[in-house]
C-alpha cells in the first residue's frame, strides 16, 4: 500500500477545490455589489424600524413568557421526530422488523416525554388562577361574593 503524493491529492479533489472558490467568489461579488450599488442615506430615519408606515410606539425590547420558549423547544423535538421517521420509512423494507421495533421504542419513548408534560402542565397556558376555578368552581365563587 503505498501513500498518496500531494499531486495525487490534489488531482483527486480540483473539481470540490474549484466549486469552493467559485462559491466564495460568487459570495464576495454579491457582497460588493450590494455595497457599491446600495443607497446611501444617512438621515435621522435610516436606523428606525419601518412598519407598513405607522410610526413605532415603545420600545421593541418585550419580555416574552417562558412558555414561548417551551413551545419551540417542543416544536424542534418533535420536528427533528418527524425527521428521523421519513428517514425510516424511506428504508422500511430493508431494515425490516427490527427496524419497526426501533422505530416503535423511538415513538413511545417521545410519547412519555409528551405526557410527562402535559402531566406537569408544561403545555398549560390558562393562569393559576383559572386552574384554581377549574378544579374548585365552589371555592371559587364563595372567594368572589366575599
Amino acid at each position: 500500500m503505498s501513500m498518496s503524493t500531494s499531486t495525487e491529492v490534489i488531482a483527486h479533489h480540483w473539481a470540490f477545490a474549484i466549486f469552493l472558490i467559485v462559491a466564495i467568489g460568487l459570495c464576495c461579488l454579491m457582497l460588493v455589489g450590494g455595497w457599491f450599488l446600495g443607497g446611501r442615506a444617512r438621515a435621522r430615519h435610516k436606523n428606525t424600524p419601518f412598519e407598513s408606515g405607522i410610526d413605532s410606539v415603545g420600545t421593541a425590547r418585550l419580555r416574552l413568557s417562558a412558555k414561548f420558549y417551551l413551545v419551540a423547544m417542543f416544536f424542534v423535538i418533535f420536528d427533528v421526530e418527524a425527521l428521523y421517521l421519513f428517514a425510516w420509512s424511506t428504508s422500511i423494507r430493508e431494515s425490516g422488523w427490527v427496524g419497526f421495533v426501533e422505530a416503535a421504542i423511538f415513538i413511545l419513548v417521545l410519547l412519555a416525554g409528551l405526557v410527562y408534560l402535559v402531566r406537569i402542565g408544561a403545555l398549560d397556558w390558562t393562569p393559576a388562577r383559572s386552574r384554581r376555578e377549574r378544579i374548585n368552581p365552589e371555592n371559587s365563587i364563595s372567594n368572589r361574593q366575599q
